[in-house]
């Protein structure tokens, strides 16, 4: 029976994406590795799950991937159940998700697909890690993400998560001899201003694109963002509980 950890590897930018396909890459070194990831891209998708449609996971062999690996027709939430409920058989040592591409840091942690998918294997109790490179490009160079995801991931399976506490590591894009290293962080108070462009069909109907720009609110020296700005790649963990604990006391005081 092999003593390797076993390892859900998920993400939500697709099972044919290059970011997922290094992620395979480095946890083959370090475990037995079982893919379950979306058949199409679900960026943004945060924690959705599949209730009113049919769920198909179909085995694949993708570059001589790992020995089991499906290609799933839901949402990144759904494959983490998916592979926990019917496909592993046995609760996985880890679960990462990722690497994907583009930034998850700040705000961007509530709209990911990526980090809910690593966020439904905390909620199982799996220590769960979600990886993000600071390039949206479909043909981004993740080599220098390598050694880094490596790293991490020994660790957390060296010293294991708090329940209820799973990582969020992004990594910005620059040379691997470049990163200063690695910076334990808190997410940033920032947010979108967003705006709609808003078009008409030939047949006159309105339609619209979401757009926006990125604001940074905080200025804190122990954010992620400003560990990425600064060379660092950004490690916060984070939590899914999301009661505002310290203001309970002052909410019991109102005259309910």
């Amino acid at each position: 029976m092999s003593k390797k950890p076993l390892i859900l590897v998920t993400n939500d930018d697709g099972i044919n994406a290059p970011g997922i396909r290094t992620l395979i890459t480095v946890m083959k070194t370090i475990g037995d590795v079982v893919v379950v990831a979306p058949d199409s891209p679900q960026s943004g998708m945060g924690h959705a799950i599949t209730l009113n449609a049919t769920l198909y996971a179909t085995e694949v062999n993708i570059d001589n991937g790992p020995q089991k690996e499906f290609s799933c027709s839901g949402t990144p939430a759904d494959c983490v159940k998916l592979a926990i409920r019917e496909i592993l058989g046995r609760t996985p040592d880890l679960c990462v998700s990722g690497i994907n591409h583009g930034s998850n840091a700040s705000i961007n942690v509530i709209y990911s697909g990526t980090m809910s998918a690593a966020i439904e294997a905390g909620i199982e109790g799996i220590p769960a890690i979600g990886f993000s490179l600071l390039d949206y490009s479909w043909d981004a160079n993740f080599e220098a993400s390598k050694s880094f995801v490596k790293k991490i991931t020994e660790q957390v399976l060296e010293h294991g998560l708090p329940n209820g506490v799973v990582l969020n590591v992004n990594i910005p894009n620059i040379e691997e001899k470049e990163i200063k290293g690695i910076k334990v962080c808190r997410q940033a108070r920032a947010n979108w201003v967003e705006e709609f462009d808003k078009r008409k069909t030939p047949q006159g109907k309105d339609y619209y694109w979401l757009t926006g720009k990125f604001v940074n609110l905080d200025g804190g020296e122990d954010t992620d963002e400003w560990a990425l700005e600064n060379g660092y790649i950004s490690l916060v963990p984070a939590q899914f509980d999301l009661t505002a604990h310290y203001f309970l006391k002052d909410l019991n005081n109102w005259n309910l």
